[in-house]
């Protein structure tokens, strides 16, 4: 029941009712899981390009740069950085006061070697009056985590990943923000020497994000010989979700009807309002110091290199077909183009007509495409890549989540299980259709391809409900190619120790 209460909050969210009504539709269903037709591997659906093409796809970056063209760097920045630090607070909570978990010991034996070391040895001596092997070498343990975790400290616990001090260098302490600066600057200026960076963020740190980027930017424009352009944007209340009870009503909390954020798929409303023809994403805290970067720059320039080729030849095949002036002949090979290069296939286009079948490229073609790195298979959890089947009967390449797969089906279960690469978040994205217009990128979502997790609010159990991913469902209905790319472009920090491996020194 709406009472008039829910409808001036969702008026104030923008939130229509009919979206309400989905929603909760969704919840009492739930969502189908995916059909698959086989994990994508090297001999179906990964690209693993030659040294050769390597030089092609790297000459065709380097010309698109020094076009017109807008290039810009999109990175998810919101998300905080408690779970970084879970041990850390378990320790907290913990009976004992020393160091107990493998953990928790390695986090204190090789603490001068983390890039805020400085920072909180600075607040350990304004606060406690000592630094910290004084405060370790008498136990002081949980005053060190602390002041590293609390507001009456460094405040860690609270920040989002980006505004914390990852990588250590001579003269400074750099965070991933600022990584992904001088990233843009190595692989997406454009000729006049602009580098565009957009990060969303949460609303509370969008000051902190702010400042830190002004007292940055100029720093490394300077060092990089660049301009930088860097914008923000916060996710909308607008992809809010409904929370529901156990019994799958509306949650409410002294009356009021509770909402969620919609998961980093949400964003993709945010990727839409950017002005640019090409676009890098790849997430806030998979980032490594100079010294590594090599191979970073190499495969972003070579699978943005593959996006700007097969956008060419996509652009001239949709041309052709717009002028009607085209052969049988031609019309085959477009069919090829869209079933080698996109891995996109319909059985049932062997007994369409020429005219149907050119209905079915336009549609095909005329889609926005993204370029997917892919890393070889080392156990991490997340999404992986797979051919799977769409409503409309055909097969195209997907990164789907465990929950999207029937774990319950042992075939499905192997598949994934067995899986030859792993989705690392590294995409870049032509958003402009072959006449330059931007796509309405809200349109290829597969709004099928949530899920629901469980919650709690105040010691009350809930339902949530996850937007399509970003790179799952929000792009279920782009054109997608695969590429491998080295393990040593993925580097990213789920705890705080991570930042000690030698990728991070």
């Amino acid at each position: 029941m709406i009472t008039q209460q829910d409808k001036e909050l969702l008026a104030q969210k923008g939130i229509s009712e009919e979206q309400i009504a989905e929603q909760l539709a969704y919840f009492k269903k739930g969502f189908p899981y995916l059909k698959l037709a086989a994990a994508a591997s090297v001999e179906k659906g990964i690209m693993v390009p030659d040294a050769d093409q390597q030089r092609i796809y790297l000459d065709a970056w380097e010309a698109y740069v020094q076009t017109d063209r807008v290039v810009m760097k999109f990175v998810p920045a919101s998300g905080a950085a408690s779970r970084m630090f879970k041990n850390l607070f378990e320790f907290l909570s913990s009976d004992g006061d020393i160091p107990t978990t493998e953990f928790e010991k390695t986090f204190f034996e090789q603490i001068e070697k983390f890039a805020f070391y400085n920072d909180l040895n600075a607040i350990c001596r304004k606060i406690e009056g000592k630094d910290i092997s004084a405060l370790l070498s008498v136990g002081a343990y949980k005053s060190v985590v602390v002041l590293l975790l609390n507001a009456s400290g460094l405040n860690y616990g609270s920040l989002p990943k980006g505004l914390l001090k990852f990588h250590k260098y001579e003269e400074e302490s750099r965070t991933p923000l600022e990584e992904h600066l001088v990233e843009g600057a190595l692989y997406a200026t454009n000729k006049s020497g602009k580098v565009n960076v957009h990060f969303t963020v949460s609303p509370e740190h969008r000051n902190l994000f702010e400042t830190l980027v002004e007292s940055k930017t100029s720093f490394y424009a300077r060092k990089y010989g660049v301009d930088y352009e860097v914008s923000f944007s916060e996710q909308k209340s607008s992809t809010d979700t409904l929370a529901v009870d156990m019994d799958n009503n509306p949650f409410r909390d002294n009356g009021k009807l509770v909402f969620r954020p919609g998961g980093h798929g949400a964003l993709i409303e945010n990727l839409n309002d950017l002005d640019a023809d090409v676009i890098f994403i790849k997430n806030i805290d998979n980032v490594v110091p100079d010294k590594l970067k090599g191979d970073t720059v190499l495969y972003k320039k070579i699978i943005a290199g593959v996006l700007i080729l097969l956008q060419q030849q996509a652009f001239t095949y949709l041309q052709l077909l717009d002028s009607g002036k085209y052969t049988h002949e031609q019309v085959l090979e477009i069919l090829q183009f869209l079933q080698k290069k996109f891995c996109c296939k319909n059985p049932e286009t062997k007994y369409l007509e020429d005219a149907e079948l050119v209905i079915y490229l336009k549609n095909k073609l005329n889609r926005p495409i993204r370029v997917c790195g892919m890393v070889r298979n080392v156990g991490e959890p997340g999404g992986g890549p797979f051919l799977a089947y769409n409503s409309d009967g055909t097969i195209s390449l997907q990164i789907l989540e465990s929950s999207q797969i029937d774990m319950s089906d042992p075939e499905k279960k192997e598949m994934f299980e067995k899986g030859t690469h792993f989705n690392p978040v590294d995409l870049v994205c032509g958003v402009r259709d072959y006449k330059g217009t931007k796509f309405n990128l809200t349109d290829y979502v597969d709004k099928a391809t949530g899920f629901i997790s469980y919650k709690s609010k105040n010691g009350r159990n809930l339902k949530a409900l996850e937007l399509p991913g970003l790179w799952n469902g929000a792009m279920s209905d782009w054109n997608t190619v695969f590429v491998e790319v080295p393990l040593s472009t993925f580097n990213p920090v789920k705890a705080v120790n991570d930042l000690l491996r030698e990728q991070h020194q």
